[in-house]
């Protein structure tokens, strides 16, 4: 060696002894916290109980009442029940994290795949209680009903609260349907509390909710039999079998029918059109039992969403009509 540095000096001479290295692509910046639990929690699937709330919402308002008081109550309303839904849901993903990590169809969901941090959904579960809680006392303040206000916090602990169900219990799925079943009766103590000690059709109206829910998330559970049971998680399927659970979710329809049918007898407002409803929701839990037979959960999604999405607009829809026309 004689002492001197290569042609180019020392640094060219390092920089083309040092092996090439292949330049990595830049990850994939995560969606923003908002959009991400948006498309986790499905904001638009509020429209499975807000056509029930809507519909007792007509059912309570009194006969000789102002169209444009009405029209305020609806607006706080349809803030409360979607404010309501995006608290319960976010609670549930908060609470289930960990179990839905363990679960092949749940862990690519916001949390448990870390696109979203604990503490945006956190702040997001807030802000859902707060934006509820202040539509609640607004009734209070512009329509003199405190009822919301004092029912608030004890609705958010309650519809929050499904998500331990699954440990303790496999009534969960009859607790979920309790869940929602609280919607419509909410909506008519705010519009009118006497309603709900002088029309049995909105209790009947509540229990069809109730058992149509139930009745569909027990069949949503049979894509997670193996899991749940692996896990010691209870729900209907893992617990009393396929067979035996879609009977229970089969006679949980039948009630829900069955209340809708005795509305119809008991309350004039409602008569053939509702009916008419009445029957077309009776042919859709039909296929929704025939696509889902044998425990088959190829096509749940069909069953849970579309078909469960049909039912709640069809019958709010025909029933705010037929209160209405009366």
């Amino acid at each position: 060696m004689n002492g001197t540095n290569p042609p180019g000096g020392y640094d060219s001479y390092m920089n083309s002894a040092a092996p090439a290295t292949t330049s990595l692509p830049d990850p994939v910046a995560p969606a923003p916290p908002v959009k991400a639990l948006a498309a986790d929690i499905k904001i638009s699937h509020s429209l499975f109980a807000l056509p029930f709330a809507l519909l007792a919402s007509f059912m309570a308002r009194p006969a000789d009442g102002s169209w444009g008081r009405f029209a305020g109550q609806m607006s706080l309303i349809v803030v409360c029940m979607v404010s309501a839904r995006t608290f319960a849901m976010l609670a549930n993903r908060i609470i289930d994290r960990d179990i839905d990590a363990l679960n092949p169809r749940t862990s690519g969901r916001a949390l448990p795949s870390g696109r979203v941090a604990l503490h945006h959904a956190t702040f997001a579960l807030l802000w859902a209680a707060a934006v509820f809680i202040v539509c609640c006392v607004a009734f209070g303040f512009v329509f003199d009903n405190w009822w919301p206000t004092l029912l608030s916090i004890p609705v958010l602990a309650w519809i929050g609260a499904y998500g331990w169900m699954k440990r303790w219990t496999w009534l969960c799925h009859i607790f979920l349907g309790s869940s929602l079943a609280i919607s419509p009766l909410a909506a008519a103590l705010a519009i009118n509390p006497e309603s709900l000690s002088i029309q049995p059709a909105l209790w009947l109206l509540s229990l069809n909710v109730l058992c149509w829910v139930a009745g569909f998330d027990i069949v949503y559970a049979l894509q997670d039999v193996e899991v749940d049971r692996e896990h010691r998680l209870h729900s209907i399927p893992s617990r009393l079998g396929i067979s035996r659970a879609l009977w229970i979710s089969r006679l949980l329809h039948a009630i829900s029918v069955a209340s809708l049918t005795t509305i119809i007898f008991i309350d004039p407002r409602f008569d053939w059109l509702f009916a008419i409803g009445v029957g077309i929701v009776v042919v859709l839990l039909i296929v929704e039992h025939a696509v889902t037979a044998g425990g088959a959960t190829g096509r749940i999604q069909l069953a849970f969403f579309t078909l469960n999405g049909l039912i709640s607009c069809l019958l709010g829809a025909l029933g705010i009509a037929s209160v209405v026309i009366r």
